[in-house]
């Protein structure tokens, strides 16, 4: 498996990285039934290759730019295979100490590589601290349904007579209108509504458009409990304004979670810390280093200021899960600080990682990918046809064609179904946009060129094929030409 791996890895720039496969296509090349007698492993192997590699996304091929980069490196390889034989569930302390012990050093080690304030790291005797979740969109829920356990208990002490269905129903979450899709769910599962603060002009939530939510829904008889401040949007990678929404909150008691799931990783690097300023008015901060910080999913790192906040409002001791040393203040339970109760020795990735790259080394990484992406802009600005659309700030470049949004979508289409790389789109101010994200932990500057001059050639066909149209219909019916004389845009596609 491991040499099935490193060639997988050695080789993947030969692959198509997006497959060439329609839904379903899988069912038609596997047994409708397990088998009843055992079989080889290299019969298994040779399978992988037939039928699954066919419809896997390479998404550490040189050639994805979609999405965000998700992480990958050798060592996070290998301590992934030693967390799988070593198959503790570290829901406790006594259920493995070493499973507990490591992660609560290594989120204090990640804290103090972004500079975090101390009241976030454990230290021996903080009140703070980290913990490992499964993604971002966990981190979020969690900190939401804490907030609503902390604002509940605050208002029934004051007011004995409030039902927890009252007070419910009047809670409200806030967060900008560029904040992930996950905010919305969390508000979902949570079971409060969720209101969308217009961002400004580089698409960044701004102190007096909250405060004239807060205070209109405040004169309305609602509760605002919670924000979210992005820190790298996945739209376009902007940045809420944390100076200035983060004093808000503070004086309106309002719980302040930041969410920098990719752009976190980022802030290891001093240039790019002053990104995190203002996160000392936070009372949670997550951001996912399965994203960029070459520690392979599943790995979001997640702080609190107050730990008793997480562990009050998820706290549940049945007989059987109690130990003897749960109460001795020195040691925490992380099945009190997340949804699940089962939890894998994912920690063991982190020490690995930081060991064997060391803080300049990883630092080095991200700096690369960013001066690609910055390499791209530049490539996009030369040429008069294309436009920017937001700020480049770390690896992410969003840029389309000047024309309409149908214009944009055709060259979209037709990039990514010539599938020698792959891009998603996104929507900025009801504009059709595409993202550039720089993501292979291998890519290089060549890549990025050959990139761009792909999507130049797909371009240049796109727009041909629109003149041809434009001129078809002003020119009507004419002697010696008919609609056959147009050259449908696939195959102009297929020709490129």
């Amino acid at each position: 498996m491991v040499d099935y791996m490193a060639d997988y890895l050695e080789g993947i720039e030969g692959r198509q990285v997006f497959p060439d496969v329609c839904p379903g296509y899988l069912r038609s090349l596997i047994p409708t039934t397990a088998p009843q007698e055992p079989e080889t492993f290299e019969a298994i192997i040779e399978d992988v290759e037939k039928i699954i590699m066919p419809g896997v996304t390479h998404w550490h091929s040189p050639y994805f730019f979609a999405y965000f980069p998700t992480a990958s490196s050798y060592p996070a390889m290998l301590a992934d295979m030693l967390c799988g034989a070593i198959g503790c569930i570290g829901f406790s302390w006594a259920a493995s100490p070493a499973c507990t012990e490591l992660e609560t050093v290594m989120m204090d080690w990640l804290g103090k590589m972004l500079q975090l304030p101390e009241a976030f790291l454990a230290g021996e005797a903080g009140e703070g601290g980290g913990v490992i979740q499964g993604t971002a969109s966990e981190a979020t829920l969690v900190a939401l349904l804490a907030a609503r356990t902390k604002v509940t208990r605050r208002l029934q002490a004051a007011s004995p007579e409030l039902t927890q269905a009252a007070i419910m129903e009047k809670l409200v979450a806030y967060a900008s209108d560029q904040a992930h899709s996950s905010v919305e769910k969390a508000g979902l599962i949570g079971g409060v509504r969720l209101k969308a603060i217009p961002s400004d002009g580089k698409f960044a939530m701004r102190a007096s458009a909250l405060q004239e939510a807060l205070e209109r829904d405040k004169a309305a008889g609602l509760i605002p409990f919670f924000v979210v401040a992005t820190l790298g949007t996945t739209s376009c990678c902007s940045f809420d304004n944390l100076l200035e929404v983060g004093p808000i909150c503070h004086e309106e008691g309002l719980w302040l979670h930041v969410d920098a799931a990719y752009a976190g990783s980022a802030f290891i690097c001093p240039e790019f810390r002053h990104l995190l300023n203002g996160v000392e008015f936070a009372d949670s901060f997550n951001f996912n280093p399965h994203k960029w910080l070459l520690v392979n999913f599943d790995c979001s790192a997640m702080w609190v200021k107050k730990r008793t906040d997480l562990t009050g409002a998820f706290r549940l001791d049945p007989v059987y899960l109690r130990h003897s040393h749960q109460d001795s203040g020195l040691i925490t339970d992380y099945r009190h600080w997340q949804l699940p109760l089962g939890r894998r020795f994912r920690s063991l990735k982190m020490w690995f990682v930081f060991r064997m790259y060391g803080v300049k080394g990883l630092q080095a990484y991200i700096r690369k990918h960013v001066q690609l992406a910055h390499a791209f802009e530049a490539l996009v600005r030369q040429d008069a046809r294309f436009e920017i659309c937001a700020e480049v700030t770390l690896g992410l470049v969003c840029f389309r064609l000047k024309g309409s949004n149908k214009l944009n979508e055709a060259l979209l289409e037709s990039i990514n179904s010539a599938k020698k790389i792959h891009l998603v789109p996104c929507s900025l101010r009801d504009r059709f946009v595409l993202r550039f994200a720089i993501c292979s932990r291998t890519v290089e500057l060549a890549h990025v060129q050959l990139a761009w001059e792909h999507i130049r050639e797909m371009a240049a066909a796109v727009l041909r094929a629109q003149e041809e149209e434009k001129a078809d219909k002003a020119e009507g019916p004419a002697v010696g030409r008919s609609h056959h004389d147009i050259v449908p845009l696939t195959v102009l596609r297929d020709q490129t």
